[in-house]
């Protein structure tokens, strides 16, 4: 009898000693297994958003003029791009020059109904720097101004990468030039891009503080 008790005792301290190993084992691989698909999260966290961020920088509109487009509404960034160019412009407070020399050459429905352009749009400012005389006399000269305003156009959408150092024909059959990269481009080396990149439904717009003249 003695001899049993003594064996049950050595037998309750054996397993007295040994359960600390064995909670340690169990905590020590529960944390393990645990720590492996946070760590997996967190590198496909990662991974997912670096091309979303990338996407955004290549597809912004850039400039200094593209802060006094409106924030809201049919005129902003949002607005116009659910609308054609010609209307899409004729809700921009800064074209309304350039839409009434539009609607004057007759040329709403062919900017609205073309698929895929680009267009360089002259400012309000680009017009006032015209002589009022020389302006008149083009905005009442349906064919010169027609001839003008269609030199504008190009017949593919332009990404901004492909302006620094470009060459393209117009839709006047003229070519223009541009030169720049990063947010800085000019047009036939005269016309400053003031607000780029900006969509519409049918056309890539970059918004210019000259008008550019057909040679």
């Amino acid at each position: 009898m003695t001899s049993m008790k003594i064996r049950r005792t050595a037998i309750a301290v054996a397993a007295a000693a040994l359960l600390p190993f064995s909670l340690a084992a169990c905590s020590d691989s529960d944390s393990g297994s645990k720590a492996a698909p946070s760590s997996a999260a967190g590198d496909e966290a990662k991974t997912s958003a670096t091309p979303t961020e990338d996407a955004k920088t290549d597809d912004q509109p850039f400039g200094p003029a593209c802060s006094g487009v409106p924030k809201e509404g049919a005129g902003s960034f949002d607005g116009m791009a659910k609308d054609p160019v010609a209307t899409a412009a004729s809700n921009n407070p800064a074209l309304s020059t350039l839409v009434t020399a539009v609607k004057k050459a007759g040329l709403v429905d062919t900017l609205n109904n073309a698929q895929n352009i680009t267009v360089f749009a002259p400012t309000n400012e680009a017009f006032a720097k015209i002589p009022k005389a020389d302006l008149d006399k083009v905005l009442a000269d349906k064919a010169m101004l027609t001839k003008i305003l269609t030199y504008h156009v190009v017949g593919r959408k332009l990404a901004p990468k492909q302006l620094e150092n470009g060459s393209f024909e117009t839709l006047q059959k003229g070519m223009l030039t541009t030169k720049g990269s990063g947010e800085e481009f000019n047009v036939n080396a005269s016309s400053q891009v003031v607000c780029g990149n900006v969509p519409t439904a049918n056309a890539t717009v970059y918004i210019v503080d000259t008008v550019l003249m057909p040679k």
